[in-house]
């Protein structure tokens, strides 16, 4: 998305996103909940729609509390649907429930959702590309097609294509780790 290098630095909400948070990797499971809950609100929306609603998603969704959201009933998604600081859409509310409930067993499985990232990130000893993410995906949590898991793993340093190059961000998420970059060496 080298397109938002040019349109995100000084801008209110797009810059601070694009300049310390946008390709950097993250390891704490409510930074990661809360991105693919952001990703999947976007779909057919504008990121900086997303990204105005931020701070009320975060009260909506308990902190992206995955063990608390995974226990959402009837009730949490009466009151989800009612709020109108989020996206009031049912099937993105119920991925999101879903979602966590799939973290939850990540969890248990390979010690945190990370963890299992990092261990999807190469495939038959090659580095994942976007197709076998996006088929990965599929099989594992709901709402997340092409669009929504490439944005997710960009968005984490997964998948290249953050920042251009040039963009001077793009060094710093290589210092920072950025796993793509450490497995196509």
């Amino acid at each position: 998305m080298s397109g938002y290098c040019d349109i995100a630095p000084g801008h209110p909400l797009h810059g601070p996103y694009h300049d310390h948070e946008y390709g950097f990797v993250q390891r704490g499971e409510a930074v990661l909940f809360e991105r693919l809950l952001l990703e999947i609100n976007q779909a057919g929306l504008s990121w900086e729609t997303v990204l105005r609603k931020r701070e009320n998603f975060r009260q909506a969704y308990d902190g992206f509390d995955v063990d608390k959201v995974a226990a959402y009933g009837e009730v949490e998604q009466a009151r989800l649907l009612a709020d109108a600081g989020i996206i009031r859409n049912r099937l993105k509310i119920q991925a999101a429930i879903h979602n966590a409930q799939v973290i939850q067993r990540l969890r248990a499985s390979h010690g945190s959702f990370a963890v299992w990232l990092d261990a999807q990130a190469t495939h038959d000893g090659s580095l994942r590309d976007k197709a076998g993410w996006v088929a990965l995906f599929k099989r594992t949590f709901r709402f997340t097609g092409g669009e929504i898991t490439g944005e997710f793993l960009m968005s984490l340093g997964y998948l290249p294509g953050a920042h251009r190059e040039d963009c001077p961000v793009f060094a710093r998420t290589l210092a920072a780790g950025a796993p793509w970059a450490r497995h196509a060496r």
